[in-house]
């Protein structure tokens, strides 16, 4: 676990990889002091790579509007972010991505894109079918974006497929509903994914490692189930363009907690929109932010599978914890650990797991974290202790 690893043409330090959670430090959309502190504090705790999120590849592919959209003019501030992180010791990646329906369109301004047109309950507005121009377009800017990344000195992107954002809403039979050679057989759904990672690996060669964060399971019905999940995995493995995938699950549009086990904070999600909003979760919430209960290594089960079938570097994320779940994920074949909510209450863990092997996260998983995206993530109950 603590010994150094490759992925791709990076070399890094150990094997624990930062997950990409949305920083909420970009209030106008530019890098900012406190992003870059964010970063630099990961890399000093001793994780071997951090990554930024999350980095739109165009306008329309914001969530909403307080995001970076990767070009030329957010490359001195980047470049500022990576050097901090690489004066530590650590590597930086840039989470790449295109949200399309699952975009609030009220915020960003931009009329949001999807395989096929729905209403999107949050701007309650309808999103917009890409044409086949939008898609071309839409391939070409991750190339473009991922360059950005190389001029901004990061070590690696991850391309985001999974929850439902574009890339994986034309993956999901639930979302693609498309009449033409976008859909109709699991290959067809996912030429999308194999377009972009093609076209990234193109324009990046082995400058920079190029990984995905992968949806085995939406966990909605009618959505992308693990064994058409698998099919499109083996394709991109095929393809050889990824170095990695980094494997999630879940549905930012339909069953967001399927991947965030745990406490469902409804009351602290309502408290963080405007009226009409809030009160329709408060009512209504536990609807779609259905409870699942945490336990370590909650996705192993799963991603079990996926190891099994694949050649490929994977990536196991989900209730790492403690170093004995990072040593059986080793055991297991996984080639990296990811760690998003402990990392956000103890940004020093992997260098306390390093020194002291039965130690733990002090994470409660009550998930209040995930409401103060919107005025910086952040762990409440580290805030409160310090």
């Amino acid at each position: 676990m603590f010994g150094p690893a490759r992925l791709g043409p990076v070399r890094l330090r150990n094997r624990i990889i930062k997950a990409a959670t949305f920083e909420g430090r970009t209030p106008r959309g530019v890098v900012t002091d406190e992003l870059i502190e964010f970063h630099r504090a990961v890399a000093a705790g001793g994780a071997a790579m951090t990554t930024v999120a999350y980095c739109a590849v165009a306008p329309e592919g914001r969530t909403e509007r307080r995001q970076i959209v990767m070009g030329p003019d957010v490359v001195p501030g980047l470049r500022r972010l990576t050097d901090a992180v690489h004066r530590e010791g650590a590597a930086a990646s840039a989470q790449l991505g295109h949200a399309g329906p699952v975009s609030d369109s009220s915020s960003t301004g931009n009329a949001a894109l999807a395989p096929s047109w729905r209403l999107n309950p949050m701007s309650m507005r309808i999103t917009r079918a890409a044409t086949e121009d939008d898609l071309r377009r839409i391939v070409r800017v991750h190339a473009d974006a991922a360059w950005t990344a190389v001029e901004s000195g990061f070590d690696a992107v991850e391309l985001h497929f999974g929850h439902n954002y574009l890339i994986s809403s034309f993956l999901s039979p639930r979302f693609n509903r498309r009449r033409d050679e976008w859909n109709g057989s699991t290959e067809k759904r996912a030429r999308l994914a194999r377009d972009v990672a093609r076209a990234v690996r193109e324009r990046v060669g082995d400058r920079i490692a190029v990984l995905a964060k992968f949806g085995m399971d939406d966990g909605v019905r009618g959505g992308l189930r693990p064994e058409e999940s698998l099919t499109v995995a083996r394709l991109l493995q095929a393809d050889g363009a990824l170095d990695a995938l980094e494997l999630t699950c879940g549905s930012s549009l339909g069953n967001p907690m399927y991947l965030f086990r745990g406490d469902v904070p409804v009351r602290e999600f309502a408290g963080a929109f405007r009226q009409p909003l809030r009160a329709g979760i408060r009512l209504f919430g536990r609807a779609v932010l259905h409870e699942y209960l945490y336990e370590d290594a909650y996705l192993l089960p799963e991603a079990r599978k996926f190891r099994a079938a694949l050649t490929m570097p994977l990536v196991l994320l989900g209730g790492v914890t403690s170093r004995r779940v990072m040593d059986h994920a080793m055991v297991e074949g996984f080639d990296f650990v990811a760690m998003g909510r402990a990392l956000l209450m103890e940004p020093d863990l992997p260098n306390r797991l390093r020194t002291e092997p039965m130690a733990r996260s002090a994470c409660t998983h009550c998930n209040k974290c995930m409401p103060t995206i919107y005025t910086g993530t952040r762990c409440v109950l580290a805030a409160h202790t310090s």
